[in-house]
């Protein structure tokens, strides 16, 4: 007998790997729509309105870390790194994410590709680039 529909909405969330994995595998094991199946889960042990229900959601989330410290609580702004074409040497450092002192050492070595003009060293990314995905072996020479 087909299952009765209702006014459906639509829900795109994003789950852990091994979640996606196991509601696949249940939807499968018992041939139905994963759509289905978590619809059930909700209505079954969903319950926004009654403190008993909340608080059954509570206990099955995962705990904070409660490290010595305690939870640790803050915040982190992404920004993106779009390193210029040419740069100094503490830019080039932090693209290769090592110190300024390093780059500069690499540089007057000559194990590091770079100009000096003037007092200051300048470094191409895409040389940068290239010199990074050589082998071990052809750098040295």
């Amino acid at each position: 007998m087909p299952r009765k529909t209702s006014p459906e909405t639509p829900l795109y969330v994003r789950l852990p790997a091994n979640a996606v994995d196991k509601l696949h595998r249940a939807a499968a094991a018992l041939g139905v729509h994963k759509k289905d199946l978590v619809a059930d889960l909700v209505i079954k042990y969903v319950d926004p309105d009654t403190q008993r229900g909340l608080s059954a959601l509570a206990a099955s989330r995962r705990p904070l870390d409660t490290s010595e410290r305690g939870p640790m609580i803050g915040s982190y702004s992404f920004q993106p790194y779009d390193p210029p074409e040419i740069m100094n040497a503490e830019q080039a450092g932090q693209f290769l994410q090592i110190d300024e002192k390093n780059v500069i050492e690499l540089a007057e070595a000559g194990k590091l590709p770079g100009k000096k003009l003037g007092p200051v060293w300048r470094f191409s990314r895409e040389a940068l680039v290239a010199w990074l995905s050589t082998p071990e072996t052809e750098k040295k020479r």
